[in-house]
């Protein structure tokens, strides 16, 4: 038999096989579960508060309005996926739906990424090289850099339109992702890893080199303060995911060669797991954002989001947009 002419389909979400839930879909429905409750009514309230209540918007406060809205956005797409794992009759929702849902999920992979590849990088050259960071610092300037990152979010998710399909099973349907070559694997998860690890080293320099250029210097760094918990809490979350599509690559390579293709079995079972922990990374930042602005909590009330993003001004020598 040619391997390479055979499907190769593995679930994302792994729904249950009869009526009863096992532990694993209990366990991801959990994660998805919690990270809508928590995640967006936590992301409208900062769009709300970045529209309504900051009255000049900065650099940061505006990529931080985008960040939530790519959030947002993709945690509409959770209660689909907790239907589809818990409700035990397949996916329900079409073969059109199927594509969309994963292509919104992985723009909001790629845009997360780039906005907070943005916003080390407006914090490096304010250190780095501070009057060239006021005169780049404008509002047309800003608009360009936000088109440029969701142009390439768009462009970089369009693989999972082309490997995304509805398959019949049992009577029922199932949304999974389909690979007639394991070079396609390859190409698909190659292509994830590239689009988280290549910004994520640009912002792990960035972060390196302002740590050594102040670490001796009294700075209250309203924007690291954010900045930095948020660059965290997104690689914690999606660093699983990509090991994952990294043992799945591996695996693809072994299939190509005629080896043995254990990987591909680890990594079809991992998969439902880190994808759904992978969707606490849009609903943490407001949890984040209370936590560190919590002493403005006790004296601005719901405005503390909206006074900690309006003294990210000053610490940076930004301009008001």
């Amino acid at each position: 038999m040619n391997i390479s002419s055979t499907p190769i389909p593995s679930l994302t979400f792994c729904p249950p096989s009869s009526s009863s839930l096992g532990s694993s879909e209990i366990v991801n429905t959990l994660f998805l579960g919690l990270a809508f409750v928590l995640g967006f009514p936590g992301n409208l309230f900062v769009v709300w508060t970045v529209l309504c209540r900051v009255a000049c918007r900065s650099v940061t406060c505006l990529l931080v309005l985008n960040l939530a809205v790519a959030d947002t956005l993709v945690l509409l797409s959770a209660p689909f996926f907790i239907r589809y794992v818990a409700g035990g009759r397949g996916w329900e929702f079409g073969s059109s739906f199927c594509k969309l849902v994963h292509y919104l999920c992985s723009v909001n992979m790629n845009a997360s990424i780039f906005l907070l590849t943005a916003m080390s990088l407006d914090r490096f050259l304010a250190v780095f090289r501070p009057f060239l960071s006021q005169q780049l610092r404008t509002k047309r300037a800003l608009l360009k850099i936000l088109l440029l990152i969701w142009s390439l979010a768009l462009l970089f998710a369009i693989p999972m339109l082309f490997y995304r399909r509805v398959f019949p099973k049992g009577g029922l349907e199932y949304c999974m992702p389909f690979h007639s070559d394991p070079k396609h694997m390859v190409f698909q998860y190659l292509m994830e890893i590239l689009s988280f690890l290549v910004p994520f080293s640009i912002i792990l320099f960035s972060s390196l080199y302002i740590f050594r250029k102040l670490r001796n210097t009294v700075f209250e760094n309203k924007s690291k303060q954010i900045i930095i918990p948020v660059v965290v809490a997104f690689s914690v979350f999606w660093m699983p995911y990509h090991i994952v599509n990294l043992i799945q690559v591996s695996g693809a390579l072994a299939v190509e060669k005629s080896m043995n293709n254990s990987l591909l079995g680890a990594a079809k079972i991992a998969r439902p797991h880190v994808t759904a922990f992978a969707f606490f990374s849009s609903s943490v930042n407001p949890v984040l954002y209370a936590f560190i602005g919590r002493s403005y909590i006790r004296s601005d009330g719901i405005n503390f989001i909206a006074i900690m993003l309006e003294q990210t001004n000053s610490e940076l020598q930004g301009s008001r947009l």
